[in-house]
């Protein structure tokens, strides 16, 4: 509390950046100790909770309790389940497996990631170390009062280096032996000069290093990069209830960014939702073609999105196949002419056919 009233109580300027940067690498590095479990085993509590990772994606869902979330959870995956819901007694239900597009998206409830969860209230840290695993975070709100508990949510994950529809920071970090601290900016900064690097690499006890600022950055990026346990994920705000409100309101709704409206009751606007939920996901189906035989249209091989090889389809089917490979004939939008003939390093595209020859 005592840094957070110094906080407070600083005022802001040129001088005192220097001072609060310094304040804020303190209470990240308190914020760790919180986090990380004591002790060899899970979350501190004695208890394992992790859920088994099953589908080609991962939407973690989180809300206050009755804006509801566990009705739009079991309607989503009513409608669109084809997996049995799994039942975990430990902790949480997985409502289930739902099938989009053809990709197998898993559908979490990550209860009480609310108000003190990253304080280690109730079962809050093993929840987040799942949160952390997801490939998609669902901040489920009531329409009625959506901006206070968007806040509240907001500040649970950021506290738990959980960073929402972010990119991380452009920002260069390297470890040395010897040197000191080599601070290079190569564009103009308006808060990080080379004195509150240094001051911030200092409360880490790091004292050769080489920094190199490729944005304009904040001291909580600085300390983001050097924490070096953030994930970054896409988030999308669904705004459920929206039968009690008007169709002006709904409009402001819709242009606010990362917004879906929805009624989970009324099962209104789900396929928006799932859209968006697709958008936001990124992933890439690749279909197969056994030699002599047409492509098999119904079963993708699902990858995510992040420049997807030839060799990255491979190691998902098998790990053994690589050593077999010879070369691939691909057909879609990644190649030039169809089928191309291409070797391990070509990048496959969204919905690309793919036949494997082996040596």
């Amino acid at each position: 509390n005592t840094l957070f009233a110094q906080m407070a109580r600083t005022q802001r300027n040129k001088a005192t950046a220097h001072h609060l940067g310094l304040l804020k690498a303190r209470l990240a590095k308190l914020r760790r100790e919180l986090i990380t479990p004591k002790g060899g085993s899970g979350g501190g509590t004695g208890e394992g909770f992790d859920v088994a990772k099953t589908g080609d994606a991962r939407v973690g869902f989180v809300g206050f309790p009755s804006v509801g979330k566990s009705t739009l959870l079991s309607n989503l995956a009513g409608v669109y389940s084809e997996v049995a819901a799994y039942e975990f007694t430990t902790l949480t239900t997985v409502p289930g497996v739902i099938r989009y597009k053809g990709a197998k998206i898993q559908l979490l409830d990550l209860p009480g990631i609310i108000e003190g969860a990253k304080d280690g209230k109730g079962r809050g840290r093993q929840v987040i170390a799942v949160a952390r695993t997801c490939n998609l975070i669902l901040i489920v709100l009531d329409v009625l009062k959506p901006l206070v508990h968007k806040k509240l949510i907001e500040h649970e994950l950021e506290g738990f280096g959980i960073r929402l529809n972010k990119q991380p920071p452009n920002i260069g970090f390297k470890k040395k032996d010897k040197g000191g601290i080599n601070f290079t900016a190569t564009c103009a900064q308006t808060e990080l000069d080379a004195e509150t690097v240094k001051s911030i690499l200092a409360e880490y006890k790091i004292h050769n290093a080489d920094i190199t600022l490729r944005s304009d950055s904040t001291a909580d990026d600085l300390i983001d990069v050097v924490e070096g346990n953030r994930v970054y994920i896409p988030c999308i705000y669904v705004l459920n209830k929206i039968d009690q409100i008007s169709i002006e309101e709904l409009d402001i709704i819709y242009k606010v960014p990362h917004c879906v409206p929805i009624s989970a009751h009324h099962r209104w606007n789900f396929d928006d939702l799932l859209e968006r939920m697709w958008d936001y996901l990124q992933l890439v189906r690749i279909y197969t073609k056994p030699k002599g035989q047409l492509p098999d249209y119904t079963s993708p091989v699902v990858l995510p999105d992040g420049r997807t090889a030839v060799e990255d389809f491979c190691l998902k089917i098998h790990k053994n196949l690589i050593k077999e490979f010879k070369y691939a004939l691909v057909w879609g939008s990644s190649v030039k002419h169809n089928p191309q003939k291409v070797g391990k390093d070509h990048v496959l595209e969204d919905e690309d056919v793919i036949q494997l020859v082996k040596k």
